[in-house]
């Protein structure tokens, strides 16, 4: 089946296959907040990014393969709900922006712009992306075969910019990281996972940058 990044509430996993990693996306918990499982094709090593609620589904998806690395990508509760669970049961390192790290029910390891996450013999960069939290990250991989993939928690969606409370600093923080960090390095080809919902690409939200700017949200 072709993946379109939809999936739903206990709804069945969306998995996509890349020439290097594969890509499974699940929807958990009542705030239909997105999981997203990486697997290394070639050495089998998985990393989880956010661990956000439903602990045995998460589980049952890791399966026998372990798991390196939990990655939570921002330290509000709905994307941490099944984190503890999830680490007692695999023995996963977990990692999170050290800016976020005091908002984690457990202690974690720090992460900090231009890091890098290993998936076996694929990595990810860690993009620190403040205003929705101040440790806020997205994390990009770069397919040898094909576009870059870019996991944005709740930074970037489609139709616009993550929460900031009406706080007019904390939205020109974020809109600035977003369009200089995300829009003004990637290619319209990128492809955006983000913490809830659909997916979508950079080609698609570009054009709509000014009027979020505008709208203040």
């Amino acid at each position: 089946m072709t993946y379109s990044g939809d999936v739903t509430p206990g709804g069945p996993p969306a998995v996509r296959e890349l020439d290097r990693l594969t890509i499974t996306k699940v929807s958990v918990g009542p705030m239909d907040n997105n999981a997203y499982l990486l697997r290394c094709n070639g050495t089998g090593e998985q990393v989880l990014i956010d661990a956000a609620n439903e602990a045995p589904r998460l589980l049952e998806l890791i399966a026998d393969a372990g798991l390196r690395a939990v990655v939570t990508t921002h330290q509000h509760m709905d994307h941490w709900v099944g984190l503890e669970e999830v680490v007692a049961k695999t023995g996963a390192r977990v990692l999170v922006h050290a800016d976020d790290a005091d908002g984690l029910p457990i202690e974690a390891e720090t992460l900090a712009e231009g890091d890098t996450v290993p998936v076996g013999d694929c990595s990810l960069e860690v993009i620190h992306i403040k205003g929705h939290t101040p440790g806020s990250v997205a994390l990009l991989y770069r397919d040898p075969a094909g576009g870059p993939h870019l996991f944005t928690g709740d930074s970037l969606f489609p139709g616009g910019v993550g929460n900031t409370d009406q706080d007019p600093e904390r939205f020109a923080t974020l809109i600035d990281d977003v369009e200089h960090k995300l829009f003004d390095r990637l290619p319209d080809e990128t492809w955006f996972y983000p913490g809830h919902g659909r997916d979508s690409t950079i080609g698609a939200e570009r054009p709509h940058l000014a009027e979020w700017r505008s709208r203040g949200w």
